[in-house]
C-alpha cells in the first residue's frame, strides 16, 4: 500500500489521531473567536488575525498533511468529524493512498507559490533591521483624525504627547501593509516608502509584520504547507500582534496587558529584546517554509522565476 508521489504516508489510525490533535488545538483559538462574535465582544489583540487576514476559522481547524505525506485511505469510508475532508480540487487518491497531488496545481496558482517562494527567500536573506521600536502604530494614530481601535481600545497618551514622540524619533518601517495604514501627514516622515510593487526588495526579517505575514503566506500556500505548519505561524502571529499592540499608545489594561512604554529609554529595550526573540521563531519558520515550497515546486518542475509584484 504505497505510492510513488509520496515521500512517506500514514496509516487512517495515525493520521485521524493527528487530526484530532490539531483541532483540539486549533479550537482554543477558533472556539473562543466564535463565541465572541456571536455574542458581539470584539477583542483589539485576539480578533485582529482574523480580520486582517480574512481566513475562514476552519482553515485553522481542518488538517491537512502537507506535501509529499500520503494517508491510508478507502474511498467508501468517510472520516467523522471533524475529522477532514481532502477536497478533490488537489487531492488523488492512488492505491489506497491520498495525497496532495501537484499536477493539480493551475498554472497560476504555481506562479503564486513561485513568487511567495522568492519573497520569502529574499526576506530570509535580508539583514535584519531593530530599529523600529514599533513606531509604526503611533505613526497611524499621528494627529489624531482617525484611531483604528477607537471603538474597542481608548489611548493612554494625550494626542500632543503621541505627536510629539513621532516628530522626535527617526520611523524606519519597511512594510507596505503597515505604511500603508499611516496617518496621510506622518508618512513624509518615515525614512523609506514602501510599495506593494517592492515589498520583494524591501521586507527584512526582522519585521514584527514580515514575521506576522507567515501566516498569511503558509495560509496562501495551503495544502501544500501542511497544517502543522500552518499553526506555528499562526501562534508567532498572536505573539507579535501582542507585542505591537502593547508597544502601541493603547491602553489595553482592560485586556490584561501592560505596556511598553517606547516612548522611555527602558521600553525600547524591551520592545527590542522581545522583537529579536520573535524574529528568531521567524527566521526559523520561513525557512520550513522556503523548504516546503522548493520541494513542492521541485515537483512540478522547479522554481523558475520570480514574478515581482
Amino acid at each position: 500500500m504505497t505510492s510513488n508521489r509520496c515521500e512517506t504516508w500514514l496509516t487512517a489510525s495515525d493520521w485521524q489521531a493527528k487530526a484530532a490533535t490539531h483541532f483540539a488545538r486549533a479550537s482554543a483559538y477558533t472556539v473562543p473567536a466564535r463565541e465572541r462574535k456571536d455574542r458581539g465582544l470584539p477583542h483589539p489583540i485576539e480578533d485582529f488575525l482574523f480580520q486582517y487576514y480574512p481566513f475562514a476559522l476552519s482553515l485553522l481547524e481542518n488538517w491537512q498533511p502537507g506535501f509529499g505525506i500520503g494517508l491510508e485511505w478507502e474511498e467508501s469510508t468517510e472520516p467523522p468529524s471533524p475529522f477532514p475532508q481532502f477536497s478533490s480540487k488537489y487531492y488523488t487518491t492512488e492505491q489506497e493512498i491520498r495525497f496532495a497531488d501537484v499536477d493539480r496545481l493551475s498554472e497560476k496558482e504555481r506562479e503564486r507559490l513561485v513568487w511567495i517562494h522568492g519573497l520569502l527567500v529574499a526576506t530570509q536573506n535580508r539583514p535584519p533591521s531593530f530599529a523600529c521600536h514599533g513606531l509604526h502604530e503611533w505613526a497611524m494614530v499621528y494627529r489624531g483624525k482617525e484611531v483604528r481601535h477607537e471603538k474597542t481600545t481608548p489611548l493612554r497618551l494625550p494626542q500632543e504627547q503621541i505627536d510629539a514622540l513621532v516628530e522626535s524619533r527617526a520611523i524606519c518601517c519597511s512594510h507596505h501593509d503597515a505604511f500603508r495604514f499611516f496617518a496621510k501627514e506622518a508618512r513624509p516622515l518615515n525614512r523609506l516608502q514602501p510599495t506593494l510593487e517592492d515589498r520583494v526588495s524591501m521586507e527584512q526579517p526582522g519585521c514584527v509584520h514580515a514575521n506576522m505575514d507567515l501566516y498569511k503566506w503558509a495560509a496562501k500556500c495551503m495544502p501544500w504547507t501542511g497544517s502543522e505548519l500552518l499553526l506555528d505561524c499562526f501562534e508567532l502571529a498572536i505573539e507579535l500582534r501582542d507585542l505591537d499592540m502593547k508597544a502601541s499608545p493603547y491602553d489595553l489594561r482592560a485586556w490584561d496587558r501592560e505596556p511598553i512604554c517606547i516612548e522611555t529609554p527602558d521600553g525600547r529595550r524591551i520592545y527590542e529584546a522581545e522583537q529579536r526573540r520573535l524574529a528568531f521563531a521567524g527566521l526559523r519558520l520561513r525557512s520550513r517554509l522556503i523548504d516546503t515550497l522548493e520541494k513542492t515546486l521541485a515537483a512540478t518542475g522547479g522554481v523558475t522565476s520570480v514574478r515581482i509584484g
